[in-house]
């Protein structure tokens, strides 16, 4: 039986740009595991080859019963990023216990396991960006999506598990196939609009005193950049460990502006509004990741700067196609 892949969150932003890397370069094995229930995501699967799809809500079940004996890697992209759901039980049980069975699966059956992280993980920045396995017991999340993401690297360091498996903590990522993620979307999809029409781009106002309006800082992560990063681990099982992707520069989202507005070659027009008040306490002012321990492994992709990335992302909002 040829092995599989099996790609779950493969319909979702980073996922299906990951299965497109995947058939660029001639691999279609791949199990899409995803929930199609109530969401447009299905678009993000069109044009893309691949070996099956299963459901979410059916995959464990599925794959704990030795139904898929052929899975050789699990390249474990699904969770719920959301910062303005106060499920803290869902977030639980679809971020943390779902992700547990993964890779106990993956350790019993002497499978690839690779999972996303997330710099949410790193919370306020006190403790700093660093992805040494030693400093994760310091990390402070904000959110229960950070906090459920910190949970399972902490779990997975417990289990012994980074050394023979892969944690990914993505920094900002921004680019084509995003369109389903609503309120989720990056600034660039949300505002992409209003900027093409002329109007202001509209921008959180900062509730920071060392912080002025627009001035709070990102690592923003182009996709193309972001499933690169995956694929090198895809292809060096030999490499393990919890790792910060990121462009390792921390950038303003008024710069952010900037480079949007010059994309479209239109004049420079920020409005600043107030942020909900929800997120508040909750929010990032500064992330920046460190990369010397990924560079360290023999990863050498040169990421894009943010006036090109943006520029590239820009020529597909036009007409909102897919990568």
């Amino acid at each position: 039986m040829r092995s599989a892949i099996a790609l779950t969150g493969g319909a979702g932003f980073i996922g299906s740009c990951f299965l497109w890397k995947l058939n660029q370069e001639g691999i279609d094995n791949v199990i899409v595991v995803d929930n199609l229930t109530d969401s447009c995501k299905w678009k993000n699967l069109s044009g893309k080859i691949f070996q099956d799809y299963i459901q979410k809500g059916d995959f464990l079940d599925i794959l704990e019963s030795g139904k898929l004996p052929g899975v050789k890697a699990i390249v474990h992209l699904g969770a719920c990023s959301s910062t303005t759901i106060n499920d803290a039980a869902y977030f639980l049980k679809n971020n943390y216990e779902y992700s547990k069975r993964l890779a106990a699966w993956a350790e019993a059956h002497a499978a690839r396991f690779i999972y996303a992280s997330s710099a949410a993980t790193y919370g306020d920045g006190s403790n700093g960006y660093d992805d040494a396995e030693s400093t994760l017991q310091n990390l402070k999340p904000l959110n229960i999506y950070g906090y459920t993401k910190h949970l399972f690297d902490l779990w997975m360091l417990r289990r012994g598990l980074l050394k023979k498996f892969v944690g990914l903590k993505f920094f900002n990522v921004f680019g084509p196939n995003e369109y389903h993620k609503a309120e989720m979307m990056s600034v660039i999809c949300k505002r992409f609009d209003d900027v093409k029409s002329d109007r202001p781009m509209r921008l959180f106002r900062s509730y920071h005193p060392d912080y002025r309006d627009g001035e709070q800082k990102r690592d923003f992560v182009y996709v193309k950049d972001a499933i690169e990063v995956i694929y090198y681990f895809f292809r060096h099982p030999d490499k393990a460990g919890i790792f910060n992707v990121g462009s390792g520069r921390a950038q303003s989202w008024n710069e952010l502006a900037e480079a949007m507005f010059l994309a479209l070659g239109k004049k420079p027009e920020v409005e600043y509004i107030e942020m909900p008040a929800q997120i508040r306490g909750k929010y990032q002012y500064f992330t920046q990741a460190k990369m010397e321990k990924i560079r360290s492994t023999g990863c050498r992709h040169k990421f894009m700067a943010l006036g090109p990335a943006v520029k590239d992302y820009a020529s597909y909002l036009k007409d909102q196609a897919y990568l």
